[in-house]
């Protein structure tokens, strides 16, 4: 299965986070710590009141992702943020100690890339404290820290470092807090001497790689305004491969209305992607080893009918001892006699503390017991067949999605959390065209498939697949089309599905009425008759 994978990101800085605390500084300030929500490792959310305004702050530390924003109602959908039912420990101590107090201050240590809040609560006692909840977006290091203020003391992290992970800066609960080692860099502001801008990066604060690119030939004084935060006016670049609190730094740009709003964007379109391709591999892993278990017990059971398929030659056995029965002796190790169905002679290996009535009758049992078998196999086989045909329906649909509400509806079929095969809340409704003033719809998925079969179709409605591969249901509602317009639907039934890059291929098709789903049968599985087939070259 292959992939794509993006440009790669540029990373939050600095000079980012200082620009979002200036712009929520006032809201955040004295703002009271509604509800605290962890729904993995590497991220929360924290639902903020403040002026009579809720909203959610969402942090994440992901190596990959790590940033901080205010998140709107498209974004968190975006980022598919599930709360799982058990909360982790360290999200039950930010519970125990934040919820309902209040936020005095925020802060940002000079030139880190670390959030400080700071927190007034009570403890046990009913004793005013003050606690530091730090939020550092440190790439790889990112983490967030809760200590108390007056001691140092942390209290708990998000993940623990220990000695064999950083000597310089162990954290754990009751190791007290330290900012990490300084770097010696310049500040733009007060530097007056001469800039080399192939290093400016590693020669100067607020200056990462990304944003350090941006200002290649700006002149000493636009760089001071640029870390001074003068004019910002923060937008994103149209392929979103870059985004800046300067637009004129971009060349084709998506202007934002804010600092936040800009990073929020930013980051929710990134972990979309993310989410897609994760959840893409997964369902591609999950199919593939379920079709290599159906595709192995078909060759076994192909191998076991191989190996029964001489069944018949016991019956035979049985017979020409019977029909020889008084002209032998019993108890003997074999028997010499003509073979009247084959015009030969022909020697049986006998069973020799049986007489020859038993062992005929021992072969009638093995041949009754082969001939059972045999049609037990052939029932089976027909089922690992039709589970076949879907996994592979389900592989082209994970293959051929570019949307993550096809994916979902997949995964309840692959993976269902409940029982039963109810239609998925806000479920994806099959693609709908138009030929020749007709409506064409084409199921992205087994779900859609089974909707038009289902819900959509008529008696007189024409239904399009393509022979023995998987591909799309195409449903054609028109009862009486021209030779043209089948030929323009067998060409959609080809497009999607897996042999649409083959130069020919067979479309069958035929009305609905001669469709038939079986009882208990998978998703979008049909059996058809009165088919029709068209060759699209």
């Amino acid at each position: 299965m292959v992939l794509w994978y993006d440009s790669p990101m540029i990373t939050f800085d600095s000079l980012t986070l200082k620009a979002w605390i200036e712009e929520n500084r006032e809201f955040l300030t004295g703002a009271r710590i509604q509800k605290i929500q962890q729904p993995t490792r590497k991220d929360f959310v924290l639902s903020i009141r403040s002026g009579g305004q809720t909203k959610k702050l969402y942090i994440n530390i992901n190596p990959q992702f790590h940033h901080v924003c205010f998140m709107s109602k498209e974004n968190e959908e975006k980022r598919m943020i599930e709360i799982p039912q058990k909360p982790p420990m360290f999200c039950m101590l930010l519970r125990k100690y934040l919820e309902n107090a209040v936020i005095s201050k925020i802060n940002q240590p000079p030139y880190e890339r670390i959030l400080e809040f700071y927190i007034e609560t009570f403890n046990e006692l009913s004793e005013k404290i003050y606690l530091c909840l730090a939020v550092e977006l440190m790439g790889k290091h990112s983490n967030v820290v809760l200590y108390n203020d007056d001691t140092n003391i942390i209290l708990g992290c998000a993940h623990n470092v220990g000695a064999e992970k950083s000597r310089e800066r162990e954290m754990a609960g009751t190791l007290p807090y330290v900012y990490p080692p300084k770097q010696l860099k310049n500040d733009i502001l007060t530097y007056n001497g001469e800039i080399n801008y192939k290093t400016l990066s590693k020669d100067f604060y607020w200056f990462s790689a990304a944003f350090a690119a941006l200002v290649q030939g700006c002149t000493h004084e636009q760089l001071r305004d640029f870390v001074s935060l003068k004019n910002i006016s923060p937008a994103i670049s149209k392929d979103y491969s870059e985004f800046s609190l300067f637009s004129e730094l971009l060349q084709e740009s998506i202007p934002q209305n804010s600092v936040n709003e800009m990073i929020d964007n930013y980051y929710s379109h990134y972990q979309a992607k993310d989410k897609f391709k994760t959840l893409k591999s997964h369902l591609y892993s999950l199919a593939s080893t379920k079709l290599k278990k159906v595709q192995n017990s078909i060759e076994k059971m192909h191998a076991q009918i191989a190996e029964i398929e001489n069944s018949d030659r016991y019956r035979l056995f049985g017979d020409l001892i019977m029909a020889n029965l008084y002209s032998l002796k019993d108890f003997a190790p074999s028997i010499t006699v003509f073979d009247y169905e084959n015009n030969r002679d022909i020697t049986i290996e006998l069973d020799p503390a049986k007489t020859l009535k038993d062992n005929a009758n021992h072969f009638y049992k093995l041949y009754n017991k082969s001939k059972t078998k045999k049609s037990k196999l052939y029932e089976l086989l027909e089922v690992a067949e039709i589970n076949q045909k879907y996994l592979q329906e389900v592989i082209y649909s994970i293959e051929s999605s570019s949307d993550i509400t096809n994916l979902l509806e997949i995964k309840s079929e692959l993976a269902p959390e409940t029982t039963g095969k109810e239609k998925p809340k806000n479920a994806s409704l099959p693609e709908e065209t138009e030929l020749e003033g007709f409506k064409v719809y084409i199921g992205k998925n087994n779900r859609q498939n089974d909707y038009i079969v289902s819900k959509l179709a008529k008696d007189d409605d024409y239904w399009f697949h393509t022979k023995d591969c998987p591909g799309s249901h195409v449903l054609l509602k028109c009862p009486a089309p021209t030779d043209r317009l089948i030929f323009e639907c067998a060409k959609i039934a080809k497009k999607y599905s897996s042999s649409s890059a083959s130069s020919k291929i067979g479309v069958i098709y035929t009305k609905r009425k001669n469709l038939k789903k079986p009882p208990a049968a998978n998703l979008g599985y049909v059996t058809y008759k009165n088919e029709k087939e068209i060759i699209v070259d």
